[in-house]
């Protein structure tokens, strides 16, 4: 009989990446990001599986959520792989393969609508704490 090797290994990581991008989003979240959304692109692109988006209230905030996920991430054993925009803090990405964090300040995050450009993309739900401004 044919193990099933790759699809029980696929199936692990497909969960760890996912137990893994809500561990980054309840970091983001205790650093007071604001308008957290999870969004999932399995069966999407073949890119990353998870987009997780954010939004800080100025450059600095935006700046600060982004190095506290990475130090954060890092302690628990996940370094990111790649990062870009942490300079600015107008639009930080967190590459950590699996997933992928975009903390913008607001203004850009309303230009570039991620979430609309990826409309095809599962939204996750990540609670009632989600940082949703009124």
């Amino acid at each position: 009989m044919p193990s099933n090797t790759a699809t029980t290994s696929a199936t692990s990581t497909a969960t760890n990446s996912l137990e893994l991008v809500k561990r980054a989003a309840q970091i983001a979240l205790d650093t007071k990001a604001l308008d957290v959304v999870l969004l999932d692109l399995r069966g999407v692109t073949d890119m990353t599986d998870f987009f997780l988006i954010a939004s800080g209230t100025s450059d600095t905030h935006a700046r600060a959520i982004a190095e506290h996920v990475m130090e954060e991430m890092k302690k628990e054993g996940f370094r990111a792989n790649h990062v870009e925009g942490l300079e600015k803090g107008r639009w930080v990405l967190v590459d950590f393969v699996d997933f992928v964090v975009h903390v913008f300040h607001p203004t850009l995050r309303n230009f570039y609508q991620l979430e609309r450009l990826w409309a095809d993309a599962k939204e996750i739900p990540l609670g009632a704490a989600s940082g949703a401004s009124a």
